[in-house]
């Protein structure tokens, strides 16, 4: 695990690529990736940017803030930005990635199973030892 690259995702393309982070936004004021110089978004080319998603191509879902989205969705009962499906793949993806990372060596993961192919010491690292007066049997 590294601090040496900005915190976020590039997107590799036919066109160049999108890189996409949350700018400086740090959790707090002593957050070691708070960066003055980092920027939300950037690109190979200025011009991906400016691009625009005419009306017959595909629009996701856009919300300015999350939390306030799931609150909202509570009382119109509408799906919110990051449905529970989609929240957890995600999040399963960073772990994913983190263990590789860890554990420095090509992982072989099983999305329906979600577990890795072949590999104890990788899937060791998917839960840890719980409490017994908190666990939970699955």
């Amino acid at each position: 695990v590294s601090g040496d690259y900005p915190n976020g995702v590039r997107f590799e393309g036919s066109e160049g690529w999108i890189f996409v982070s949350r700018g400086n936004v740090g959790v707090t004021a002593s957050d070691p990736s708070q960066a003055t110089n980092s920027e939300a978004f950037s690109a190979s080319d200025a011009r991906i940017l400016q691009s625009v998603i005419g009306p017959d191509e595909i629009h996701l879902y856009d919300s300015p803030e999350q939390h306030g989205n799931w609150l909202d969705c509570i009382i119109s009962r509408q799906q919110p930005v990051a449905p529970a499906e989609i929240a957890h793949r995600s999040c399963s993806a960073c772990l994913v990635i983190h263990i590789g990372m860890k554990l420095n060596r090509k992982l072989y993961w099983d999305p329906v199973h979600e577990r890795f192919r072949n590999d104890d010491e990788a899937n060791s690292m998917l839960s840890r030892p719980q409490r017994p007066k908190y666990a939970i049997s699955i």
